[in-house]
């Protein structure tokens, strides 16, 4: 079998766009909230237990974006013209494509190309379409409970173009009784100033995207900050008083090793943040690293294997466990006195999401949708004053049920008493073969109405929900 070596790849990728379907960029790596993919991305399976080959497992959303289609986009509109549902929340995504560079991994819809003036004029694209949904029945009068930056970088715009930003959308639909305003950020591009202008603006929680302490482990992985920017950034944002800060961390990078992750974890415990999101890396379609694959043959990725990645984020699990911290969902790990996540919580629970931004996607009243892959595209739409959205998806009832259980067990657990209240009926007789196969694997623990999986199911948590999809979901493009 053909395996690619550390030599082959590139010193750096600045192409301006990436594909993928997304978990949500977090500050030029891989955030803990998400709302931003593209097509070209596809799953042609689930992961083996053993070597990482190419695809895209996180699994984002109900059904796979590949099913979503142009041909549903009536039934979006549809939904915007109709009221919106009683004792509903709904909270904002926003997406900012913009990058200093393109990491080797990558394969969200960024752009390290764009100016001052593209930047602007995608700011006011943003503002048109938020005025243009805020105009619709399904979102007229509605607050927020919560706003989530993702990106892309959203801390790669400057202080002046964020607060433009921020006050026209505010001006838009107001969001003066949100609990909570996420924004990601890199850490190279935070200084004191931006920060306080954050702090100014509004924002209660920052995700960093860290990835990694080690410089080397940065550099080769394409990432544009190194570990001195890391502290920096961290004191600043400390120091301003931010409510809440995540970090996130990838275990499996190109060259990780077991020394240099448990040197990561523990610097990362020392930083004591309020929640740790830890990704298992992943080797997309189009990112750098399969662009070098093809041209070599390569069949395994340059990274470690799934049973490796798994052990790694199991061990960081214990180590924060050890030091304060309660594992909060699959990825995640936060503090005991910590707040709860609402933009993750919304998006497990069925809240509607109104995502605005190139190729970002929503959920409102039960149809996901996703907007323009591609930057002038979606610049010409919504500036020209039509719709951007490229594709959408009417869920039946059968499938909220499908996709609020599976997005939930990603949590780690969930209370089959409510979802028999909510949809009448209950999970275990509704999906009584993948519970009855769970517990022949050992993975399902049941306490009363709540179920929840072992630690070993948690770390494969992303193949395991993949038996709750329809059978025609569960192959085929994932995005």
């Amino acid at each position: 079998m053909t395996t690619l070596s550390l030599k082959q790849l590139p010193g750096n990728a600045t192409t301006g766009s990436s594909v993928g379907a997304g978990s949500g960029c977090g500050g030029g790596g891989c955030g803990d909230g998400g709302g931003s993919g593209d097509a070209g991305t596809t799953i042609v399976g689930k992961p083996s237990t053993k070597d990482t080959g190419v695809g895209n497992y996180f699994v984002a959303n109900y059904p796979p974006f590949g099913f979503w289609k142009p041909d549903h986009v009536g039934a979006f509109v549809d939904a915007l013209d109709r009221p919106a549902r009683p004792g509903v929340d709904m909270g904002i995504y926003a997406h900012i494509p913009f990058c200093r560079k393109r990491c080797h991994f990558c394969y969200f819809r960024v752009y390290t190309d764009k100016n001052a003036r593209d930047i602007r004029s995608y700011i006011d694209a943003l503002h048109a379409e938020l005025a243009d949904f805020a105009r619709r029945p399904a979102i007229s009068g509605r607050k927020p409970k919560f706003v989530y930056f993702g990106g892309g970088t959203p801390s790669y715009l400057s202080a002046e173009q964020l607060k433009v930003l921020f006050e026209g959308m505010k001006r838009i639909v107001p969001w003066d009784e949100a609990e909570e305003v996420t924004l990601e950020c890199e850490p190279g591009t935070l200084n004191d100033q931006k920060l306080r202008a954050l702090k100014d603006l509004g924002v209660t929680r920052l995700s960093m995207g860290i990835e990694h302490f080690d410089d080397y482990v940065l550099e080769v992985n394409g990432r544009a900050h190194r570990s001195k920017e890391i502290w920096r950034a961290y004191e600043y944002a400390r120091e301003i008083g931010f409510d809440q800060v995540n970090i996130d961390l990838i275990a499996g990078m190109v060259e990780e090793t077991d020394q240099r992750w448990r040197e990561t974890v523990a610097k990362a415990i020392a930083l004591k943040p309020d929640a740790v999101t830890i990704y298992q890396m992943e080797v997309p379609y189009n990112t750098t690293i399969y662009k070098r694959m093809q041209e070599t043959g390569a069949l395994v990725a340059p990274v470690a294997d799934w049973e490796t990645k798994r052990r790694w984020v199991s061990e960081a699990f214990d180590e924060f466990c050890r030091s304060g911290y309660r594992v909060a969902a699959a990825t995640t790990v936060v503090r005991e006195d910590s707040k709860p996540f609402l933009y993750r919580k919304g998006l497990f629970d069925g809240t509607d999401i109104l995502s605005i931004g190139v190729s970002s996607f929503g959920h409102i009243s039960g149809v996901n949708y996703q907007n323009q892959h591609d930057f002038q595209p979606y610049l010409d739409k919504v500036l020209g004053g039509e719709m951007a959205t490229f594709r959408a998806y009417p869920l039946s009832r059968d499938e909220v049920y499908t996709r609020e259980l599976a997005l939930q067990f990603k949590s780690g657990l969930i209370d089959a008493g409510a979802f028999a209240r909510k949809f009448g009926t209950d999970p275990r007789l509704a999906f009584g073969a993948v519970f009855d196969s769970w517990r022949r694997r050992g993975v399902l623990v049941e306490s009363g109405d709540v179920l929840s999986v072992t630690r070993a199911g948690l770390m494969e948590i992303d193949r395991l929900i993949y038996e709750f999809f329809r059978p025609e979901h569960q192959t085929g493009r994932y995005a």
